[in-house]
């Protein structure tokens, strides 16, 4: 295994499962020490020597600057942040959200990386250096999920823009992109609320559609998203800065 984290020190928002928490996983693997950050208190499951473990509701500002000094105080610095915190919440054609809905999902898919983007800042810009690597989506062009296509636009325009601003600074900043991703059975549901027969036609309807815009007609698995965040977050990528990747299997997003 290599070490391309090798005492870095490395935090990762919505690390509880999925993608988050195979990032994590893997960080930990290439020497990295780990600063894990969910609102669900499954993160403590990575129980490690070299990890802080945080829970916290990061679509609250307050939170994501708590969550910064206490990385720093235990490490003494962030050298890359992850942000993973996001995810459709319902599937349905965009007439059929409610304000409330729409509310909720540009709260939860852009506001936690808004968030933290901002509250690591003070930190990386003091030390010269760092590494933002922010979890985007190609629904930006999908069916069924406008709000969350629109949040994750944003972040991808946060990604530009703020590698534009910080470039000089030492700091690198990127966002993946991934298609559909084979994952277990979430174990923190993002919406309680039952799938009514319409709405799983609705959710089968961004099913083919993703098939579809994919070259390779398939779902991705959780490692191949992990390798390209860890790839833009390493220092094998130190010349890549403002860069949105797509990791869809040929789907551009």
């Amino acid at each position: 295994m290599t070490q391309r984290f090798n005492n870095k020190v490395a935090l990762v928002t919505g690390a509880a499962q999925g993608i988050g928490r195979r990032v994590a996983e893997r960080l930990l693997e290439e020497g990295a020490w780990l600063v894990a950050v969910d609102r669900s208190e499954l993160v403590h499951e990575l129980q490690h020597e070299r990890a802080l473990l945080l829970t916290a509701d990061l679509e609250q500002y307050s939170e994501c600057a708590r969550v910064m000094a206490a990385a720093t105080a235990r490490f003494g610095r962030i050298d890359v942040l992850v942000n993973n915190v996001g995810g459709t919440i319902w599937a349905k054609p965009f007439e059929h959200y409610a304000e409330a809905e729409i509310e909720a999902e540009v709260r939860r898919s852009l506001f936690p990386t808004l968030w933290c983007c901002h509250c690591v800042l003070p930190y990386m810009l003091e030390q010269g250096a760092g590494a933002i690597v922010n979890v985007s989506s190609v629904a930006t062009r999908g069916v069924n999920r406008v709000p969350y296509g629109a949040a994750k636009g944003g972040v991808n325009a946060l990604t530009a823009c703020l590698a534009l601003e910080t470039a000089g600074s030492g700091i690198r900043v990127n966002a993946t992109a991934p298609g559909g991703t084979e994952a277990p059975p979430r174990r923190i549901p993002r919406n309680s609320h039952p799938q009514s027969e319409q709405e799983r036609v609705w959710y089968q309807q961004i099913v083919d559609q993703t098939l579809e815009s994919s070259s390779m007609k398939r779902y991705g698995s959780i490692d191949e998203q992990a390798g390209a965040i860890l790839f833009l977050a390493c220092d094998e990528a130190s010349y890549i800065t403002g860069v949105t990747l797509p990791v869809g299997g040929g789907d551009l997003g």
